[in-house]
């Protein structure tokens, strides 16, 4: 059980139990208890945007790589931070991308789509079609969701 659901079973007016026997029946300690998450401030929300944008563009890109890159364009980041801010996504089915590219044929170009974990890096669908039309991805999202259920936060790079 969360913190957060043991945290809502407590009764602070309890009138035989202290917070301190409440928090040893539901095994939780005091400091969790009392803690309050903290918001992200502005830098914070600009850095992991410009890790996002980076991380976007070169998905094989770990943290030293990303810190360099950021770096180079003047960005002051050390790589422990970017390893700290990209650490965000705990688990698998927490986060998907979605990206479309174009594939060079003999005659034209096909369209991929691919729906994409951040967390494996795993392509759970992909379509390819010959028009720009939006049925291939609606398909490939679909797809992705039946086999694999909804995600909490799905990201392109169209926002």
């Amino acid at each position: 059980m969360s913190p957060e659901k043991k945290r809502a079973m407590f009764k602070r007016d309890h009138p035989q139990l202290s917070i301190s026997q409440q928090c040893k029946l539901v095994r939780l300690s005091r400091s969790a208890f009392n803690y309050t998450p903290l918001g992200v401030d502005a830098d914070t929300l600009a850095m992991m945007k410009e890790i996002d944008r980076v991380f976007t563009k070169y998905p094989f890109l770990g943290s030293r790589q990303i810190a360099t890159y950021l770096r180079r364009e003047g960005v002051v980041i050390g790589r422990h931070r970017v390893r700290r801010l990209m650490a965000k996504i705990e688990r698998p089915n927490q986060v998907r991308c979605a990206d479309i590219t174009f594939v060079p044929v003999k005659n034209g170009f096909l369209y991929l789509v691919a729906i994409m974990d951040w967390a494996t890096r795993r392509v759970l669908s992909w379509r390819l079609s010959n028009t720009m039309h939006a049925d291939f991805c609606v398909d490939a999202l679909n797809e992705a969701i039946a086999k694999h259920g909804p995600p909490e936060i799905m990201n392109t790079d169209q926002g």
